[in-house]
């Protein structure tokens, strides 16, 4: 059981561990308990399940029978029994959580990975498994197109195409279109013999931005993939906050030193470990949220 995912819900997360032998996910009661009650103590959330797995097994409540206990990772930095449970179990716990807090939590959890984010997310855990970009492409526009058709295939029609439209966000506008595609050929000529050079035409891909949805989650597994070819590492996302990401890219704009700084931090060589490639995904995913 060593695949390990986030969910953001109102930027708390609630991690899930992967079932391989029962094919589900075992989400974590105390993650849920501080998503649904807005509270960041992982003490005061462990006290609160106490509370009210006592007050549902005394009400006979189903709930309690469907717990399952998993190894996950505590604030100590160790790893200890806790209780879990799977899909059918969580809509219960919310249907029976003793304030009107849950709702919103259930609608979130139950639809979710419907959306194309959601759907998106569940093929970008597979795209390790792929072996889709050949070693030779890997840092070409050509791999990065095929990492985006891959996640949103059957998503958007313009999966894996280069827009032909201009687009901006917020007070950010990337590369005009009539101009991107000689763009495209410069950062992709760009140099990626150390850190700093595969970080700079990171920076550059994402002015290019060269699709009309999904650049973000496309364009950081595209940086994984030149670290681990070129060095030997990769980007432990989890380690990397929502806000400090998105004002170092803003940053990025004048300098690079602001993204680099952060992701050397978060390097790894832990370039083979699953687990880091999943949290990689989802904390790319989270990045994206709105708010």
């Amino acid at each position: 059981m060593s695949k390990i995912s986030i969910r953001f819900y109102n930027d708390h997360e609630v991690r899930a561990i992967w079932d391989e032998e029962l094919s589900k996910w075992w989400f974590s009661v105390v993650d849920i308990v501080g998503a649904i009650n807005n509270e960041a103590d992982y003490q005061k959330n462990r006290n609160y399940w106490k509370y009210l797995k006592t007050k549902l097994k005394r009400d006979g409540n189903e709930v309690v029978s469907t717990t399952n206990q998993l190894k996950m990772t505590a604030p100590d930095g160790k790893k200890h029994p806790s209780d879990v449970l799977d899909q059918k179990g969580v809509e219960l716990l919310g249907k029976h959580f003793p304030n009107t807090k849950a709702t919103d939590f259930l609608d979130w959890f139950t639809y979710s990975d419907n959306t194309i984010d959601g759907r998106s997310r569940k093929k970008a855990y597979t795209f390790i498994e792929s072996n889709l970009v050949a070693d030779k492409d890997v840092g070409t526009v050509k791999a990065l197109q095929q990492i985006h058709a891959y996640i949103f295939g059957g998503l958007y029609d313009f999966a894996g195409k280069i827009r032909t439209k201009t687009i901006s966000k917020g007070d950010t506008l990337f590369c005009l279109a009539q101009y991107l595609p000689d763009y495209l050929k410069t950062v992709e000529k760009m140099p990626e013999t150390t850190f700093e050079e595969i970080v700079d035409k990171y920076v550059e891909m994402n002015a290019a931005h060269p699709f009309m949805e999904g650049n973000g989650r496309s364009t950081r597994i595209w940086l994984d993939l030149i670290l681990k070819k070129r060095l030997g590492l990769c980007i432990d996302w989890s380690k990397i906050g929502k806000s400090d990401y998105l004002d170092a890219m803003v940053a990025s704009a004048v300098s690079s030193d602001k993204i680099r700084a952060l992701l050397q931090q978060a390097l790894t060589d832990k370039i083979d470990d699953r687990e880091i490639f999943m949290k990689g995904i989802d904390y790319s995913y989270y990045y994206e949220q709105e708010g």
